[in-house]
Formats: C-alpha cells, sequence, structure tokens
C-alpha cells in the first residue's frame, strides 16, 4: 500500500513525524514524504526535520510563499502531477494549512482516497482561512481521524457518515512525549539567562492579530505591562517581524526592556521553554493542547478555540484581544490562580499507531 503522507507548514511536521515513524514499522506499507514547500526557510521546516528525525522528503514541491489563492493553487497543480506519477492508494493530510486541503483535492478528484488527521476541529469563525480549510477536506475524505470528542460531535452535525469517524488521540501529543526526555536536556534555558518558572513565553502570528494595527497595539499594550512583572519571550514570526516595522512600532518594542525578541527556535529548544514557562500567551492552536498536556497555563489571544477540550480539561482560556482581559488573566496565574489540568482521552502518544492499525485493516 503505497501512501503519500503530505507536510507543508511547520505545525505539519510534528503531527507527520510518528505517522511516518509507525508506517516504517510495517512491511505492507510504502510511506512517501511529501514536503509542499508552504513554510520553506532553515528556521520554518528543516529544523524541524532534524529535531523530529523526520527522513528528508522524497518529494518537495517548492511552492513558498505566495496569497492563499495562489498558493493553494500552485500546490494543487504541482500535487496533481506527483499523484499522477506515483499512483498512490491513499493520501494522508494533516491539520488545516493550505497544504491540506492544496493536496486533499486532486486526490479526492483523480479517485484516490484521503485520510486527515486531526479532523473534526471547529471554531465556527468562517473569517479564519484555516477553517474553511478544515471545513472542506473533512467533507471529501474518506477517513476522519479525531483527537477530541468535539471533533466526532461536529463532523455527525453536518453530516459525515459514523463509519468514517474514527477516535483516535492527538499525533502532535505521540511527538511531543517521545520527544519531552530529548528536549529535557536542552541548553536554551542557559543560553538565554532564563530560570524555570521565571518567564513567560510569546506565540504571534495570526493575520487577524497581527495584520491590523489597533488589534496589534491593544495585544502590545497588555505585553508591556506584562513585562514589567517577568520576562517575554518572543520567537517572532516573519510575518509579525514585517508588521512590527511596518506599524512603526520598533521603537516601542525595543523599549520594553525585559520583551526578548528572538529568532524561531527548533522544535526541541521550544518545547523545553514551554514546559519551564510560568505561563503562555498565544493565538496557535497546537500550542493549546501541548501547554494542557505540560501543565503550564495558557492564555489564548483569540475570541475562539477549534480545541475546546483544552479549556474544558485543560490549562487553556480564551481572552481575545482586550487589554484589560489578557492582563487580568496574566495576573491570575502570577498570582497562582492558574488551572489545574486533567489528561484528554487517548493524548498517550499511540494516535499514530492506532491511525496505522486502521489503514491496514481497511486495505486488506
Amino acid at each position: 500500500m503505497k501512501i503519500l503522507n503530505v507536510a507543508g507548514a511547520r505545525p505539519n511536521f510534528m503531527k507527520i513525524a510518528p505517522l511516518i515513524k509507525e508506517m516504517q514499522k510495517h512491511p505492507e506499507i510504502q510511506p512517501v514524504l511529501i514536503h509542499t514547500g508552504q513554510h520553506y526557510d532553515d528556521k520554518m521546516s528543516k529544523f524541524f526535520f532534524s529535531d523530529l528525525q523526520i527522513p528528508q522528503p522524497d518529494i518537495d514541491l517548492e511552492v513558498g510563499s505566495a496569497s492563499h489563492a495562489v498558493q493553494t493553487a500552485k500546490i494543487m497543480m504541482a500535487f496533481e502531477e506527483v499523484l499522477l506519477k506515483e499512483q498512490p492508494d491513499l493520501v494522508v493530510v494533516v491539520g488545516d494549512v493550505n497544504s491540506t486541503i492544496g493536496c486533499a483535492l486532486p486526490a479526492v478528484k483523480l479517485n484516490i482516497p484521503v485520510a486527515h488527521v486531526e479532523a473534526g476541529l471547529r471554531s465556527f469563525d468562517r473569517s479564519m482561512p484555516e477553517e474553511i480549510n478544515r471545513v472542506l477536506t473533512d467533507a471529501i475524505s474518506e477517513y476522519l481521524f479525531v483527537t477530541e470528542p468535539s471533533g466526532k460531535e461536529n463532523l455527525l452535525r453536518e453530516g459525515v457518515p459514523q463509519d468514517k469517524i474514527y477516535f483516535v488521540g492527538n499525533v502532535m501529543i505521540d511527538t511531543l512525549l517521545a520527544n519531552k526526555a530529548k528536549a529535557d536536556q536542552s541548553l536554551v534555558l542557559q543560553t538565554l539567562n532564563l530560570r524555570p518558572q521565571e518567564y513567560a513565553l510569546l506565540t504571534l502570528h495570526r493575520p487577524s492579530n497581527v495584520d491590523v494595527r489597533e488589534i496589534f497595539l491593544s495585544i502590545l499594550e497588555a505585553l508591556e505591562e506584562i513585562q514589567t512583572h517577568l520576562p517575554i519571550i518572543f520567537p517572532v514570526h516573519p510575518r509579525t517581524r514585517k508588521r512590527i516595522a511596518e506599524f512603526g512600532l520598533t521603537a516601542r518594542v525595543d523599549s520594553m526592556r525585559n520583551f526578548r525578541l528572538t529568532e524561531p527556535f527548533g522544535y526541541l529548544d521550544f518545547l523545553k521553554l514551554m514546559a519551564e514557562a510560568k505561563l503562555m500567551l498565544t493565538d496557535s492552536g497546537g500550542i493549546q493542547e501541548e501547554t494542557t498536556i505540560l501543565q503550564i497555563p495558557c492564555i489564548t489571544l483569540r475570541e475562539n478555540t477549534e480545541r475546546p477540550i483544552t479549556v474544558q480539561q485543560g490549562t487553556n482560556v480564551i481572552v481575545g484581544t482586550n487589554t484589560e482581559r489578557i492582563i487580568q488573566e496574566s495576573h491570575n496565574i502570577l498570582n497562582g490562580k492558574s488551572l489545574s489540568a486533567k489528561m484528554p482521552d487517548l493524548w498517550d502518544g499511540k494516535a499514530a499507531e492506532r491511525i496505522v492499525k486502521i489503514l491496514i485493516e481497511k486495505s486488506l
């Protein structure tokens, strides 16, 4: 059984790594790794390949950066050629980036079944490009592998047949648990002169947060206050760094003494930073899940989440972009009022094993 496994952006690599490793254990599977090149520089992708010991991609589509329409179209055109040449039995896509729908759509049109890993997640916010990618990919996939109960509920509500839905756990947590001991050996805290539980970690990259000056300023004003209480480490996404300059905020950011901008980190160093932080501030999806497992308080700078279990059972709180709300929740955590996490069902490091087992059984 030839399976094309698609990764394109940084969040995909943590999801595809355990799947590739599990498939390699089974001689009846021929796994082929496709990198679309959606994230294409060393800091955004190649470090992750080395950190996670992912084999070099068999095929790199090298699509690069572009608008959503152009990038998705480039992926579709390039991937169709790969499909015609490789003639796979199955295509596996993960997550919700443009590479996900960009590879699922041409596969289905060529009558090649698609498996969507991390299916059924919904923010119910159609202004998010990722939400469109999620809904469309789920609508055309043959296998829908869900990470939490809400995923199954959403798919059933949308009319997906129950026999296509599989609750298997979370492959991102497979990767975290498999690499936690290695990440513990990272020297990144010493390099940055940090002590455990004496800093906050920030990621901020969503267009809705960084492309609108007023919203960006609202978040920045909260960060100005928080950094007077403890250092904030901020690995800056290229998009965000560009907006800081465009909005004329460079001097203001530079004046924040405890607001430390860094280059992006590799997976192991970032996992170490996250595991030792006093609190996490983020607009990322996956980080909400990782902090739940690590039991690190997480403040999500969004109005919604497609991962509700991180709020119901985890350490995550949704605060939006209101300055005062961000400051208040941060102070709650600094004053010891953070949430205690309960491990979500099947987040046990064996999701990839379950997925591959199902794919083998269904192909026989």
